[in-house]
């Protein structure tokens, strides 16, 4: 299969690509390399692939760009995870966020229809279900309000793929994705940050009193789940929410890094940030039975293997 991945040169992204490759598929990327984290360490998250990928550094912005590269690559499928990414970030900088998650994505769905290509997969993501107080959060409840730019634009993107796979016969699948991390997490994220300036000996920044829940999800559970709808043949447009189906708090995150790393951390409290939504939580029955969805990673193994992984990139 011949497949497209925006932002591959990212966390999500760049595992994806290995796997794709790994399981013989051809495999194109597009990433503007840009600065919201350093450049070189998406680079470096490549460094596997080089000479194995078409590789096309452009930013999703620029419609013409994508109609190029997608009329050329004849693609099967695209795998949309380019994004401007983070509630906080968003909330300092929300033009930049409408343009590239909204705008961006409104690009590769139309270089999609004048191609042909007739599967489209994006990232969406837990925030869309906002401060509901219904848990677990299932795709078919009604979503009223989002509390950040960021979580907008990710609301906005799925409709644009409803409105493409209604008129014009694209498949398309939007994964919500809840708190992902693993090997090549972003530095800017809670996992990265908390575990280095644990090990560093520096004081973390927790953001309220510790009680707000996550469902954080490991790196190979959200392969699993891209994965298996490149083969879905269900409705044409559909979303699924891939987590782990259980919540942890931020004091139980910080005390499962600190038992990984061997160090106890300096903690420095802080305000809870606007933005920030107090709980996600993943109901991952339609996955599971439509996808065969099985997440197998629980947060009590998968941050060891994080902190492993971080202890040989860093050389700590």
């Amino acid at each position: 299969m011949k497949i497209l991945v925006t932002g591959g040169a990212g966390f999500i992204g760049s595992n994806l690509v290995d796997r794709l490759l790994a399981l013989g598929h051809e495999v194109a990327v597009i990433d503007d390399f840009n600065d919201a984290y350093a450049p070189k360490i998406k680079r470096a998250n490549l460094a596997g692939a080089a000479g194995r990928i078409a590789l096309h550094e452009a930013d999703i912005r620029d419609a013409g760009a994508m109609e190029r590269i997608v009329a050329a690559g004849r693609f099967d499928t695209i795998v949309h995870l380019a994004a401007r990414a983070g509630v906080r970030p968003s909330i300092q900088q929300p033009k930049l966020y409408l343009s590239t998650n909204i705008e961006g994505t409104f690009n590769l769905l139309e270089a999609a229809r004048q191609a042909g290509v007739r599967r489209f997969i994006a990232a969406s993501s837990s925030s869309v279900y906002g401060v509901l107080k219904t848990v677990p959060f299932s795709e078919e409840m009604c979503l009223n309000q989002t509390i950040s730019p960021y979580a907008a634009t990710k609301l906005a993107a799925e409709q644009l793929c409803s409105n493409y796979s209604h008129l014009y016969g694209m498949r398309t699948i939007n994964l919500r994705f809840f708190t992902v991390y693993g090997p090549r997490q972003r530095p800017d994220l809670a996992i990265h940050k908390f575990t280095r300036a644990i090990i560093e000996g520096r004081p973390i920044d927790q953001f309220g009193d510790g009680s707000t829940r996550r469902d954080y999800t490991y790196i190979d559970d959200i392969l699993q789940g891209i994965l298996a709808c490149l083969e879905y043949e269900g409705p044409l447009c559909d979303v699924f929410n891939l987590g782990e189906n259980q919540t942890t708090t931020l004091s139980e995150l910080i005390a499962v890094i600190e038992q990984a790393v061997g160090k106890k951390a300096q903690i420095n409290r802080m305000p809870e940030q606007p933005g920030d939504v107090p709980l996600t939580y993943a109901d991952i029955t339609k996955a599971q039975r439509l996808l065969h969805y099985r997440p197998a990673t629980k947060i009590s193994e998968g941050i060891p293997k994080f902190v492993e992984w971080f202890r040989k990139a860093c050389g700590t």
